[in-house]
């Protein structure tokens, strides 16, 4: 298989990257990692007439912290987020998340902001994003702005960028010190997208009941899933494998996932409850375990 011909632009700044995306609009795509974008030049499902390769922009290369607020730049490699103890500190999640996402020769060339623009449903950046309450940074010619994730991602593989924008970074809130966080994911394969997955950040209280919950969910509907009805469940409830249960049953009505080569949609509602389930357990685990290493 051979990709279409097309022109390459290899920009060394955001700005320039910028005027490429406001001249050629949905005639160019960007290249970042391209562990998505090759496959789809060599299949023929991409043809753009300008490829923008945003590897020279170490701007978009850095990881920085102010305050609550942990900024990813847009080029970071995924195996970054694996190492590095800045994240590690600041975001447990993403040190959980990453070791999913294909194999490690895909993260150390896959970025952050390659995944998070690619918006497949499946991916579990964007659902790492979407539960933590991520800001997606997007700059255009009119400038930057902040998208919250929840609304960056609008459909199947589509966010909500316009033609001439590309994303630069990706901010996360600096996850509570006492906050227990896991990821369950379930594939056909190690390395495959996810058929069903979920992502937990909880918080105990004095009683040892939920005082706050975060539950995202991925590969169960057209965009990641905030599953509000399962957190409301959680909130103010004891952690008993009951209760747990009862609230994880919440998340089948997010289910829309039409029956595909892969699963049915019955079998990813059933899946979309275990993953739920299984992540809530574990993230309450973990905070228990930070109240008794902290004690």
């Amino acid at each position: 298989m051979k990709p279409p011909k097309f022109m390459y632009c290899d920009p060394d700044s955001v700005e320039e990257a910028v005027a490429l995306k406001s001249r050629y609009g949905h005639d160019s795509l960007v290249l970042a990692g391209g562990q998505s974008l090759m496959p789809m030049l060599n299949m023929r499902l991409a043809n753009p007439e300008v490829l923008i390769d945003i590897n020279r922009v170490t701007d978009l290369q850095q990881i920085t912290r102010d305050g609550d607020v942990l900024e990813i730049g847009a080029g970071v490699r995924q195996s970054v987020l694996e190492t590095d103890p800045a994240v590690a500190a600041a975001v447990p999640l993403l040190g959980l998340v990453v070791p999913y996402i294909g194999h490690i020769e895909n993260r150390h060339r896959g970025t952050v902001g390659g995944s998070l623009a690619h918006a497949d449903a499946a991916a579990e950046l964007p659902c790492a994003a979407v539960t933590l309450d991520a800001t997606i940074v997007v700059q255009g010619t009119e400038g930057r702005r902040e998208v919250p994730a929840r609304e960056f991602f609008e459909g199947f593989m589509t966010n909500c960028c316009a033609p001439d924008e590309l994303v630069v970074a990706v901010r996360f809130p600096v996850t509570p010190a006492a906050a227990g966080s896991a990821f369950v994911e379930h594939a056909r394969r190690q390395g495959d997208f996810a058929l069903a997955a979920a992502a937990a950040v909880v918080t105990l209280d004095a009683q040892g009941h939920i005082a706050s919950a975060a539950v995202g969910v991925a590969g169960i509907s057209g965009t990641p899933v905030r599953a509000t009805a399962v957190q409301d469940a959680l909130v103010g409830g004891p952690t008993t494998t009951e209760a747990i249960a009862a609230a994880a049953a919440a998340v089948g009505d997010s289910v829309n996932a039409a029956d595909d080569m892969h699963a049915t949609g019955t079998y990813r509602r059933h899946l979309a409850v275990t993953v739920v389930k299984r992540a809530i357990t574990a993230a309450v685990g973990n905070a228990a375990a930070v109240e008794r290493n902290g004690s």
